[in-house]
């Protein structure tokens, strides 16, 4: 009897998870207070060994099983080429976050309780407002260190739902506090609207960190993709403005280049979830003229990166933006920066969030958590 009730209750726990899943995939966004959310995905599964059902990619032979596992996952989702569609239709295809919590639910693989509270905000930025996700740890001491995280998707898709993974573990192995900042998308709000709207987001935490227990003293950022462009613009800007430069700073593959010759474009021309036509199409949509690709503040090779903080680049080895973000590292260590690049074979752009399944996630953000633990005092 009681082996039937253990029985009972895994089913139980299976059904509601995999309605937690599509709940989660059908509900509208909004920005209510968001208390009650569960999208911690750090868990570990030692147990469970995904094995892809077919061979590897063309485009990508050194790819990792569990990441391949993935990358099969999305390809079954039906979604169609984003450089084919419209920026709103583009913005409604299934994400790899998609994916992840598609192989987790095919794996009866457990969403753990989160270990941060998180919270929706309106704050005000020039011309209007946008939203922020704040993530608090439920222990420790007050006030606690901020990370401003930015979300990637080519400055055209994506939010802060999408990469909730990526914020929630920066919350919960750094012990800080992490406001994950949405910000203006093209090709309705052009360049430079997100990058404008990233660096009001972080004068807003300085000046207001102590209304959510944050220490304004104690801040970095982090950022993924367009995120991470946005979080090395959001020093640069800080230091011209003479405002508190961040501590530190945690770029996972950026957007740091205009060169789509480079070696990593070439070779990973068709890779998944991040190709060369998507780039193209990014491009058309965010900037004016394909000219402005090689403003400073999208290629950052080209800035005047004297005065940044200590920061890590995390590269993808599957990804055509692979190139420019060790030609950053090269440039941000000319320009005396104490900088720290690793490279994670194997693995896809997006793959930094994807801890629960895919193990080089798991060390990555273990990495940058620790680099960001020393630079906070943590």
């Amino acid at each position: 009897m009681k082996k039937q009730f253990h029985q009972l209750t895994k089913v139980a726990i299976s059904v509601a998870l995999t309605l937690f899943f599509i709940s989660c995939d059908k509900k509208e966004k909004s920005d209510t207070p968001e208390e009650k959310m569960n999208d911690s995905i750090v868990a570990e599964h030692a147990d469970t060994k995904l094995k892809p059902a077919g061979p590897a990619p063309e485009w990508g032979t050194s790819i990792k099983p569990e990441m391949q596992v993935v990358i099969e996952k999305l390809a079954t989702l039906g979604g169609k080429p984003i450089e084919t569609l419209d920026a709103k239709e583009a913005r409604k295809q299934p994400t790899p976050t998609d994916a992840v919590k598609a192989v987790m639910a095919d794996n009866n693989m457990t969403m753990p309780v989160p270990l941060c509270d998180t919270i929706g905000k309106q704050i005000p930025i020039t011309g209007g407002t946008t939203h922020v996700r704040i993530y608090t740890p439920k222990e420790g001491a007050s006030p606690k260190p901020v990370i401003v995280y930015y979300h990637g998707g080519g400055y055209v898709i994506a939010d802060i739902e999408v990469y909730s993974a990526s914020a929630q573990a920066l919350c919960e192995q750094t012990g800080a506090i992490v406001v994950s900042v949405e910000y203006p998308k093209g090709p309705e709000k052009k360049f430079p609207a997100a990058h404008n709207a990233a660096f009001d987001a972080y004068s807003w935490v300085v000046k207001n960190a102590a209304s959510f227990q944050g220490d304004p003293k104690r801040i970095a950022v982090a950022g993924e993709s367009a995120g991470g462009n946005l979080a090395a613009n959001v020093c640069l800007m800080a230091r011209d403005k003479k405002i508190m430069v961040p501590l530190y700073a945690v770029l996972v593959y950026p957007v740091a280049n205009n060169d789509m010759n480079s070696e990593s474009y070439v070779k990973y021309a068709a890779a998944k979830p991040l190709n060369k036509p998507m780039m193209s199409w990014f491009v058309k949509n965010y900037l004016a003229s394909e000219a402005q690709a090689a403003d400073p503040r999208i290629s950052l090779v080209k800035a005047n990166l004297a005065g940044m903080p200590k920061t890590l680049i995390i590269g993808a080895e599957i990804d055509p933006l692979q190139s420019e973000g060790k030609l950053l590292s090269d440039k941000l260590k000319e320009a005396k920066v104490d900088t720290e690049y690793k490279l994670y074979n194997g693995v896809t752009h997006e793959f930094f969030g994807m801890a629960a399944v895919v193990p080089e996630a798991k060390d990555a953000q273990a990495l940058a958590s620790k680099n960001l633990k020393t630079a906070l005092g943590l």
